[in-house]
């Protein structure tokens, strides 16, 4: 009995220990994976911000662009309306510059008589 005793003990203080470096093992494997997760955590918060960083800027820009463009097409229409106008009054004043150009003919030919 004192035998078996003594071999009951030694084999529970055998998975006692075993036990205790397998969870040892388990707590240095835990904290490296912790280590590895909270690090990739911090890059990836680091990423985020310069994501949204990034993300700021294109939004300025856009706005900036949009803004580029509005005052671009301002800038069309105003420069159409006083192209159409030009066209639309070519033929009218193309006639009034003959018509002023005759009247100055005839004005010289009457000076040049009168001398």
């Amino acid at each position: 009995v004192m035998a078996d005793s003594k071999k009951m003990e030694d084999d529970a203080v055998f998975s006692e220990q075993d036990s205790q470096a397998a969870y040892e093992n388990l707590m240095k494997e835990s904290n490296s994976a912790i280590t590895v997760y909270t690090e990739k955590i911090s890059n990836m918060r680091g990423a985020l911000a310069k994501d949204k960083e990034d993300h700021v800027m294109a939004k300025s820009d856009l706005m900036a662009n949009l803004k580029e463009l509005e005052e671009l097409h301002d800038t069309h229409s105003n420069l159409k309306m006083s192209c159409d106008y030009l066209l639309k009054n070519f033929d009218a004043r193309q006639e009034a510059r003959a018509a002023e150009m005759d009247a100055l003919k005839e004005a010289k030919a009457i000076l040049s008589g009168a001398k």
